[in-house]
């Protein structure tokens, strides 16, 4: 059984930093891109930023300068660093991945998700 858990979020003042991490387990073959995405309460999911398997990033134009998305594809992991947190970034976190199993099968993953909350 494949499967993405993310860890990492938590309370944090505004200004502040924290770093989230998306590790997938089970028998793994190959990750594609991977994903982070965010909720906020009354809001639609938003997509915050994206790697591909190459290392190429992407970010939505309200966290560039601020946030970093990366990889170690050794570890199957995904991790987004997050300075100079704003309240407004307030919200769960989601990594959603899409990948294949050693039996070749394609899965498109979410995790569960983890709150970050940034006071002002």
């Amino acid at each position: 059984q494949v499967q993405l858990v993310e860890s990492g979020g938590g309370l944090v003042q505004a200004g502040g930093s924290l770093r989230l991490s998306c590790a997938a387990s089970g028998s793994i073959f190959s990750i594609n891109a991977i994903d982070w995405y965010r909720q906020a309460p009354g809001k639609q999911r938003e997509l915050v930023a994206t790697t591909a398997r190459s290392g190429s990033t992407n970010y939505a134009d309200s966290v560039k300068g601020r946030f970093t998305i990366s990889r170690d594809n050794a570890k199957n992991t995904a991790y987004l660093q997050m300075n100079s947190l704003k309240p407004e970034d307030t919200g769960v976190y989601y990594c959603n991945a899409g990948l294949w199993d050693t039996r070749r099968v394609f899965y498109d993953l979410w995790g569960q998700g983890t709150q970050v909350t940034v006071s002002a």
